[in-house]
C-alpha cells in the first residue's frame, strides 16, 4: 500500500441513479459462476482535467445502503492485481459519496483460488492509472500477477 495521496480523495459526488428501478444483472466472476448484481448509478469525477466515471452496484441485498464499485485501471496486470480492484462506498450525512482511491483494495480471490469474486465490468475499466491503493508488493512475490481472477 502506498502513503495516501489526497488527490486520490474524491468528495461531494453525487450517485446518478439508474433509470427506473434497478434491474439484476449477472456480473462475471473469477470462477465462472456468475453472480446476481444491480446497477444503481454512476458516480463521475474530473481528476487531472480528464472527465471518468465509474459505476456502482448493490451484491445481495439491494436494501444495504453501501455501494460496490469494482475498476481495473491501467495499473492492473502490472503494478495491481489483474482482475482489478474493489471500492466500498457509504454515503455522507448529506448524500454524497466520497471516492477515495487510497482505499482500493484487491479482491480475496487475488490471494487464493477457493473464492468467487465479482470482476469488474468493462464500463469500469478507466484508461488513467490509478496510483493509490493496495499494490503488488503488499503480498507475496507474482502471486496476484499470476492469479487471474
Amino acid at each position: 500500500m502506498l502513503p495516501a495521496d489526497s488527490s486520490y480523495r474524491l468528495t461531494g459526488l453525487s450517485l446518478e441513479p439508474t433509470r427506473g428501478d434497478p434491474r439484476p444483472f449477472a456480473i462475471g466472476t473469477s470462477d465462472g459462476r456468475p453472480r446476481t448484481a444491480y446497477r444503481l448509478g454512476r458516480l463521475r469525477f474530473v481528476p487531472a482535467g480528464r472527465a471518468l466515471a465509474l459505476t456502482a452496484y448493490k451484491m445481495g441485498d439491494v436494501r444495504s445502503d453501501s455501494l460496490f464499485v469494482p475498476f481495473k485501471d491501467e495499473t492492473s496486470g502490472r503494478e495491481t492485481c489483474v482482475a482489478g480492484r474493489y471500492l466500498d462506498l457509504r454515503p455522507e450525512p448529506d448524500g454524497t459519496y466520497v471516492l477515495d482511491f487510497n482505499d482500493a483494495y484487491h479482491a480475496y480471490c487475488a490471494y487464493s483460488n477457493s473464492y468467487s469474486c465479482p470482476r469488474p465490468p468493462a464500463e469500469n475499466e478507466l484508461p488513467v492509472p490509478i496510483v493509490a491503493g493496495e499494490r503488488l508488493g503488499a503480498t507475496p512475490p507474482g502471486r496476484l500477477a499470476e492469479n487471474g481472477s
